[in-house]
C-alpha cells in the first residue's frame, strides 16, 4: 500500500509497512490514527510543546510514538518535512489555512512527495460558509438532520460524540485514507482527503433518507421504528432501577418474547403498535430486576440485552469471551477492531522513545 518496497511483517497487522505522520489534535483525528496504528501502521504523532489535549493520555494515543516539535521553528519544520518526504500519509485536524501558514500545506508537501495521501479532518470541511468557524460534534450533527431525530419528544439529546466526531468523522477519514492509498499504489499519485464531520454524518443518515423518500418517516421524535416510537424497540426500567434494551422488531421474534414472558394470552400484546402495549411492558419490566430479566431472556431470539455502564461492559460474558475489552498498562480499554484471521491487529506498548531526526533517518534507510 506504500510507495516503497517495504513488505508487511507477518503478524504485524494488515497495515504493517504503512507510514503515517499525525499532527496531534483532539477527538476524531487521534481516534482515526489509533485505529490505523492498531491495524499495524507505523505512526509518528507530532505534538506541540505543552501538548494538544491534556485529557488524552492512555487510549486515543495508543500504539504510536509521540514526538514534540515546534512547527514555527525552522529546524523542527525541516525535520517534519523530512519525515513527510518518507511517509505514505498525513493526518491533520486544524482549521482550514493553519497548515498552509505553517508551510505544511498540500501544495508544499505533495510537491516534495507526490505519492502522499494528505488527510484533513475538520467539522465543516475545507470550504463553504462555515469552513473557518469554530464548532464541535453537536453543532456539526445539528445541521445534518441527525440530532433532530435523537431523543425524547420534548427535545433532542446529544448522542455523546459518537455520531459526529467518531462516526461521521474518524471512520470516514480512515475509509478515505485507505481508498486514496489504494489509488496512490495504482497511479503513483497522492491526493488530499477532505473529511468533514458534517459530510460524514449526512452520509450516515442514508437509511433515514431512504425512509423519508418512501414516506415512512415522521419528523417527530419517538414516533418511528428505531427512535423509541415503538413499544417493542426501546429501553425499560426494571425493579432495581437498572434498564434493559428490548428489540424484537420482527413479528416472529416478538412472538418468542411474548412466549417466554408467559403472556401469549394477554390482549395488550395483540396490537404491537399500540400505547396499551407500551404501558403493559413498563409494568411488566418493573416486576423483576435487570439481571433476572437477562437470565430469562438474554441469548434467546427475544432480543433483549442489559443496558450496561462502561465499567460493567468488560465483564459481560459475551464481551469477556471475545476479549472485546482489555486491560493494558492498568487501563481498561476497547481492543482493536475488526478482527483479522492472518494479520491480527494489536495494541503496541513497547514503542521506543524517539525524535524527529531519528524517525527521518530510520524511514530513509528503509527505502
Amino acid at each position: 500500500m506504500s510507495s516503497t518496497n517495504r513488505s508487511p511483517q507477518a503478524g504485524g497487522g494488515p497495515l504493517a509497512g504503512l507510514r503515517i505522520v499525525e499532527f496531534a489534535g483532539i477527538g476524531p483525528g487521534p481516534f482515526a490514527a489509533m485505529l490505523l496504528a492498531d491495524l499495524g501502521a507505523e505512526i509518528i504523532r507530532i505534538d506541540r510543546p505543552g501538548g494538544a489535549d491534556p485529557y488524552m493520555r492512555h487510549v486515543l494515543t495508543r500504539s504510536r510514538a509521540t514526538v514534540t516539535a515546534d512547527l514555527k521553528d525552522p529546524a523542527d519544520l525541516a525535520r517534519v518535512l523530512d519525515c513527510l518526504d518518507r511517509a505514505d500519509a498525513l493526518i491533520e485536524g486544524f482549521r482550514p489555512g493553519v497548515m498552509e501558514r505553517l508551510g505544511l500545506g498540500p501544495e508544499v508537501v505533495l510537491a516534495r512527495n507526490p505519492r502522499l495521501v494528505y488527510g484533513r479532518m475538520t467539522g465543516w470541511g475545507q470550504d463553504g460558509p462555515l469552513a473557518r468557524s469554530a464548532g464541535h460534534d453537536l453543532t456539526y450533527i445539528a445541521v445534518t438532520g441527525a440530532l433532530a431525530a435523537i431523543g425524547p419528544r420534548a427535545q433532542p439529546v446529544p448522542p455523546l460524540n459518537l455520531l459526529g466526531d467518531f462516526g461521521g468523522g474518524a471512520l470516514y477519514l480512515v475509509m478515505g485514507l485507505l481508498a486514496a492509498l489504494l489509488s496512490a499504489r495504482e497511479t503513483g499519485e497522492g491526493q488530499v482527503v477532505d473529511c468533514a464531520i458534517c459530510d460524514g454524518t449526512a452520509s450516515l443518515m442514508a437509511m433515514t433518507a431512504d425512509f423519508v423518500a418512501q414516506g415512512r418517516l415522521d419528523y417527530e421524535r419517538e414516533a418511528n421504528l428505531l427512535d423509541g416510537g415503538k413499544p417493542y424497540y426501546r429501553t425499560y426500567r426494571c425493579a432495581d432501577g437498572a434498564f434493559v434494551a428490548l428489540a424484537p422488531l420482527e413479528p416472529h421474534f416478538f412472538a418468542e418474547f411474548r412466549r417466554r414472558v408467559g403472556l401469549e394470552d394477554d390482549p395488550a400484546f395483540d396490537d404491537r403498535e399500540g400505547e396499551a402495549l407500551h404501558r403493559r411492558l413498563e409494568d411488566l419490566f418493573r416486576t423483576r430486576s435487570r439481571d433476572e430479566w437477562c437470565r430469562l431472556l438474554e441469548g434467546s431470539d427475544a432480543c433483549l440485552a442489559p443496558v450496561l455502564s462502561l465499567s460493567e461492559a468488560p465483564h459481560h460474558p459475551h464481551l469477556a469471551a471475545r476479549g472485546t475489552y482489555r486491560e493494558i498498562d492498568g487501563v481498561m480499554q476497547p481492543a482493536p477492531a475488526p478482527r483479522f484471521s492472518r494479520t491480527p491487529a494489536a495494541v503496541r506498548t513497547d514503542l521506543p522513545r524517539t525524535d524527529l531526526a531519528s524517525v527521518a533517518r530510520a524511514w530513509g534507510k528503509a527505502r
